[in-house]
């Protein structure tokens, strides 16, 4: 027989699916070019990837410095009663994971939000806002809104507001603290009516002023940090545990908006929140700003339980 009779009769041979020679050889050829764009697509996106990484805006740690994702963290927040997301007030990418945190949590998880830039006596104001019974620039003429505000952080309140979660300003009142400060002591407010107190960390609180944090601040250059600007700072902390010790409720993840050193090191608000409470889950997030964030700084390490490392060159929002 020809070799050319052989090729015309394994053109009609069926192979046991019922296609042709023919159709074997084309099946495999896409296969052939499926696997070679496969390829090509993955070297492209590796190339990408590490690209990117080089030019990462920034990166996020677990406390002892290695790498973790994003889903890590969330995970872990899931499980937490209380999280305590600490800022850096200009930093655009720490607002921006705040608000991702927010919508993310709510997914699954009943959620109250509150933040250290709104003082405990602008509550009722801030409750007519989340009710909508009042607007933005109504509560701009109410109550004392923080210079970012509009950018940072009313995309939290209106995802409460439009969300109906419950949202808790629960830092001291300023001119108390500045009545600390200047006053040099807590006695000063002694004299508070009942219904001002009720703002502040019922007194006599603890105090401890060997925390290394508290002592960090008596090293501050031009001789601004002072023994009164250590009490003042932590009675601002001690508030702030006792409004989310006071607000959060069983079954609920608090998540609290701070600046960070409110709660590196697992001090300052964690301190307290340990001590009256110490069977919650508390977790804690920081951000830190590097010229260089592939390795995290060691003095950057413990910092907190997620650390965000942020290209030192990104944009401030104020």
């Amino acid at each position: 027989m020809m070799i050319s009779s052989d090729r015309e009769q394994a053109d009609t041979d069926t192979d046991t699916n019922g296609m042709g020679v023919t159709g074997n050889y084309e099946r495999l050829t896409s296969i052939a070019m499926f696997y070679k764009i496969f390829i090509l697509l993955f070297a492209a996106s590796f190339s990408f990837s590490a690209y990117g990484h080089d030019k990462a805006a920034f990166v996020l740690y677990d406390k002892a410095g290695k790498p973790v994702s994003y889903h890590r963290l969330l995970n872990k927040a899931k499980k937490s009663d209380v999280v305590l997301f600490g800022e850096l007030h200009d930093n655009p990418v720490a607002h921006w994971l705040q608000l991702e945190l927010s919508k993310d949590l709510h997914k699954t998880k009943k959620l109250i939000m509150g933040a250290e830039m709104f003082d405990a006596d602008t509550r009722k104001v801030l409750d007519e806002y989340l009710a909508g019974t009042i607007d933005a620039a109504r509560l701009d003429s109410l109550i004392r809104l923080w210079p970012n505000h509009k950018t940072d952080y009313a995309p939290l309140v209106d995802f409460a507001r439009d969300r109906r979660i419950r949202f808790i300003g629960t830092n001291i009142p300023k001119r108390f603290a500045r009545l600390v400060h200047k006053s040099g002591g807590f006695a000063a407010l002694d004299s508070l009516g009942s219904e001002e107190k009720g703002w502040i960390v019922p007194l006599p609180f603890h105090f401890d002023p060997e925390l290394p944090q508290y002592r960090k601040i008596l090293t501050m250059e031009d001789g601004h940090g002072t023994p009164e600007v250590v009490k003042a700072q932590a009675i601002k902390d001690a508030t702030m545990a006792h409004f989310i010790l006071l607000n959060h409720k069983p079954g609920h993840t608090f998540l609290h908006f701070n600046g960070a050193y409110h709660s590196d090191f697992h001090e300052g608000i964690v301190f307290y929140l340990q001590r009256e409470n110490g069977s919650l889950r508390y977790m804690t997030i920081t951000t830190v700003e590097q010229d260089d964030v592939r390795h995290l700084e060691e003095k950057h390490r413990d910092r907190a339980d997620f650390i965000i490392c942020v290209d030192s060159d990104m944009t401030k929002t104020y």
